[in-house]
């Protein structure tokens, strides 16, 4: 899917943010400034959250709770070894109540749970291209959900 701008980018997160579930874990790959970010902030807005969403890049891990939801943003990038995730401690907030989105995902490989989703992002002349990957069988229902929802018109 291409993405022209950054709120086409958001409006692709807020979509997305209609067919998550609890439970869900997804790998966000991308370059430095492909919009990872921006499509979190995107999927943030579509959950109903309205504060400030900010890349977790120096914290780890931000935490939001939108209703009875859990979801944390995750950005590894700062790791040098994929035992720091254990080291970390974030084991636990990969449950059935929190949807967690993973930036640099590789960066703790073979100690994160396997993706229901991963999508990439990648520079496409002025804007950039979302591919959506999918890795579970709850993956391909969310997926299922979020295209029913495209084809459904919208209410007069």
């Amino acid at each position: 899917m291409f993405l022209p701008d950054e709120a086409a980018t958001l409006a692709a997160g807020e979509a997305l943010a209609r067919v998550l579930r609890p439970g869900m874990t997804i790998y966000l790959l991308g370059d430095l400034g492909a919009g990872k970010t921006t499509l979190t902030r995107g999927i943030l807005r579509g959950l109903g959250y309205a504060g400030r969403v900010k890349s977790p890049t120096y914290t780890l891990v931000e935490p939001y709770v939108i209703s009875n939801l859990y979801l944390h943003h995750f950005d590894l990038y700062r790791f040098a070894d994929p035992l720091e995730w254990e080291d970390a401690g974030f084991r636990e907030m990969f449950n059935p109540e929190s949807v967690c989105l993973v930036e640099w995902p590789d960066k703790a490989e073979g100690m994160l749970p396997e993706p229901d989703w991963t999508i990439a992002l990648q520079p496409l002349d002025e804007g950039r291209c979302l591919t959506l990957t999918v890795g579970s069988e709850f993956g391909t229902l969310c997926l299922d959900c979020l295209n029913a929802f495209a084809r459904t018109p919208p209410a007069a």
